[in-house]
């Protein structure tokens, strides 16, 4: 008899086990960490309590997660209010650029628009760049233009985030500079930086 044949027999005859129950307490199967055999009831104990261990991990992981989620939309709401309260353009970039680097821990920012008047000039390389980003782009700093927009700080910079700004169509990219090259990567959720581009892009759009 091969071993699937067993494996079949028992899976059709669910009740072997009841009939004879003592054979539970004496089959031996190898410890999953190596070592002595074990009795399989003490294997089953010893599964249980390995996929409660992950159960566990992944729980903590998750009441982490929301903790983060938690602290960034609290900082999102205090952006949110001191764009509310600013009364001119360079009111809104200072309050911008200020809780940026205060409370969400982001050294280098910088932003460029392409509406309105007495703004810096932006390549139309650029501006297709903005327009096609469906989703905030995170990563290593690609695109040498808004590179430079950091100035001096540019050179320490290690990984970026370019957040376009849009109401019909995009009018202008905020980038965000980290010197932690971990700080803005390919895979990471994007949800916060956008709605960050749409609450920046709403209170810039008040004063174009």
């Amino acid at each position: 008899m091969k071993a699937d044949d067993v494996a079949r027999y028992l899976k059709e005859n669910p009740a072997f086990f009841e009939t004879h129950a003592d054979m539970l307490a004496t089959i031996q199967v190898p410890h999953p960490h190596g070592g002595r055999a074990i009795p399989l009831s003490d294997r089953q104990v010893l599964g249980l309590r390995e996929k409660n261990k992950a159960l566990e991990a992944r729980l903590a992981e998750l009441l982490q997660i929301g903790e983060e989620n938690d602290a960034i939309g609290e900082k999102l709401h205090r952006l949110c209010l001191a764009l509310l309260g600013a009364q001119d353009f360079q009111s809104v970039l200072a309050a911008l650029y200020l809780h940026l680097h205060d409370d969400f821990a982001v050294p280098h920012s910088a932003l460029r628009l392409w509406r309105g008047t007495g703004n810096a000039p932006v390549s139309d390389d650029l501006k297709r760049y903005a327009d096609s980003l469906a989703q905030p782009y995170c990563g290593p700093s690609g695109n040498a233009e808004a590179a430079g927009w950091f100035g001096d700080g540019a050179a320490h910079v290690r990984s970026v985030a370019h957040v376009a700004l849009r109401d019909k169509e995009c009018f202008g990219m905020l980038a965000l500079g980290s010197e932690d090259a971990a700080r803005f990567y390919p895979e990471m959720g994007t949800l916060y930086l956008q709605r960050l581009g749409d609450v920046a892009g709403a209170a810039l759009l008040r004063l174009l």
